[in-house]
């Protein structure tokens, strides 16, 4: 199984930008989606999950600015972030549980970097 990250950028400040992430390869079901994120010299930080069935939780600094959404169909989990600020510039990764023929797991995408510029 692999988790593929895509759209980072440099955007200015109070823009928007939506970064992507496809798994692909053999498996059975998708549970959990996640993505973190890792400011320059700080620990990684949980952003967003979504659930299977589409229930949603929210890191309080994201609250009400980011938006996490998947489809189930063509296994890809998106995060759309509006008015972001300079303390978003980060590495943002994927993450998901992940139901095989050998059982659950849990996979990392390789990450794409946001940079909010002032």
């Amino acid at each position: 199984v692999q988790l593929q990250a895509s759209g980072g950028g440099l955007v200015q400040v109070g823009g928007s930008l939506s970064v992507s992430c496809a798994a692909s390869g053999s498996f059975l079901r998708i549970n959990a989606m996640r993505w973190y994120r890792q400011p320059p010299g700080k620990q990684r930080e949980l952003v967003a999950v979504i659930q299977y069935g589409g229930g949603t939780q929210y890191a309080d600094f994201v609250k009400g600015r980011f938006t996490i959404s998947r489809d189930n169909a063509k296994n890809t989990v998106s995060l759309q972030m509006n008015s972001l600020k300079p303390d978003d510039t980060a590495v943002y990764y994927c993450n998901a549980d992940v139901w095989a023929a050998g059982g659950f797991r849990n996979y990392w995408g390789q990450g794409t970097l946001v940079t909010v510029s002032s």
